[in-house]
This record gives C-alpha cells, sequence and structure tokens, in this order.
C-alpha cells in the first residue's frame, strides 16, 4: 500500500513544486477541497512558512523556512514509505525521456524552415499530428514511471491522470495544454514531476547527469 501524505505537507510541498499558485490550482493539483488548502496555508502563514501576495497576482509561496522545512518533510516521507530504491528506479527510467520530452516540447513551439528555427504557426496540420503522435508514445513510456512512483506514495498518484488529462486535451485540438504555463499543460504537470522526483530524492536540478 502506497504511503499517505500528512495534508499539510501535501500542501505545502505542492506550492513548493509550482514556485507560487494560489489555492485552487493547489486543489486541483493535489485532489482536496478548496477550503482546505486555504486552511493549511493560513496556518502555514501563522508558523512563518508561507506568505500571500495580494493585488493583480494573488497567491501563496514558502518562506525560507517553508521550503526548508517541507524539504526535509518529503524526505523523511520517502524514508518512512521504504520505497527509496523504487523513487530512485522511477527517476533514472524517468531521466531516460525527459530529454525526448523537452525535444518534442521545442518541435511543437518551433519548425525548422530553411535551415532556421521560427515560430510554429500551427496551420501545417500534418506536422503538428506527427508531434502529438510522439507526445502520445512519450506519454506511454512515462505512464508506467507514474504507476510505480504512486505504489510507493501516495502523492505521486496524481501525476498521471494529469498528464493522460493534458494530452486528451492536445489530441482533442486544444494546443495550449502542450506547453503553456499557468495551466496544467502536459510541460507543466511534467516540470512538476521532475522537480517532485528531485525534491524527494534530494538533488539538485544542477547535480542532475
Amino acid at each position: 500500500m502506497a504511503h499517505p501524505s500528512d495534508r499539510a505537507l501535501l500542501v505545502l510541498h505542492t506550492a513548493r513544486l509550482k514556485g507560487f499558485a494560489d489555492a485552487e490550482p493547489i486543489a486541483r493539483a493535489t485532489g482536496l477541497l478548496v477550503e482546505d488548502v486555504v486552511a493549511e496555508f493560513e496556518l502555514a502563514r501563522e508558523a512563518g512558512l508561507a506568505t500571500r501576495r495580494e493585488g493583480r497576482i494573488t497567491g501563496w509561496s514558502l518562506t525560507p523556512d517553508g521550503r526548508a522545512q517541507v524539504g526535509a518533510g518529503v524526505r523523511a516521507e520517502l524514508e518512512a514509505s521504504g520505497g527509496r530504491e523504487a523513487v530512485r528506479d522511477a527517476y533514472r527510467r524517468f531521466l531516460a525521456v525527459n530529454k525526448d520530452l523537452l525535444t518534442v516540447c521545442t518541435e511543437w513551439q518551433l519548425r525548422t524552415v530553411n535551415g532556421q528555427q521560427v515560430p510554429n504557426d500551427h496551420r501545417d496540420a500534418g506536422y503538428d499530428e506527427q508531434v502529438v503522435k510522439r507526445l502520445r508514445l512519450l506519454d506511454d513510456a512515462t505512464q508506467p514511471v507514474c504507476d510505480d512512483l504512486a505504489a510507493v506514495l501516495d502523492r505521486f498518484g496524481r501525476y498521471g491522470p494529469r498528464l493522460s488529462t493534458a494530452l486528451t486535451k492536445v489530441e482533442a485540438g486544444e494546443g495550449d495544454w502542450f506547453t503553456k504555463p499557468l495551466i496544467d499543460s502536459y510541460h507543466t504537470v511534467w516540470f512538476e514531476l521532475h522537480e517532485d522526483l528531485l525534491a524527494t530524492l534530494g538533488i539538485e536540478r544542477g547535480s542532475e547527469t
């Protein structure tokens, strides 16, 4: 049985992965109710672990103390699960397709015309179709990785469905769900999964091979 996550840790860890976000996207990413997310953030603010910014862009972010506490929390959660080797193996398999995913995202955003890269205006349906097919193949390779992670830590269980949702929207012609930031696009969810693996294993991104 997968190791469950403490609700407070789940909320704050998701905020750490996103960097800055309001309660609604945190709730969607975690499957929690918005009011429960807000309650955890309020407790974290009282403890000096989170801050809220109001104005044109409103949302929550972690303080340095919050980031440190969450980092320690997810690493302790991994040790409690007894699944370090399984997560490390999944991370290695993730890295094996990570470069290909970034290449596919670049192909979606740019095209090579007369030897030069230009923005993809998405008027060539055949070109876009081939890129989306490559994304489907990468997703087929990634879903088993997500399943294996979810079998160790419960909080990893939402990545597979989130990636599938984004891919379904892309295949239905909603191109924003390929790489657009600030929504749960395929690239956005992929980036969060990558950050989650690094944080869980205590790996600095700069040290990644």
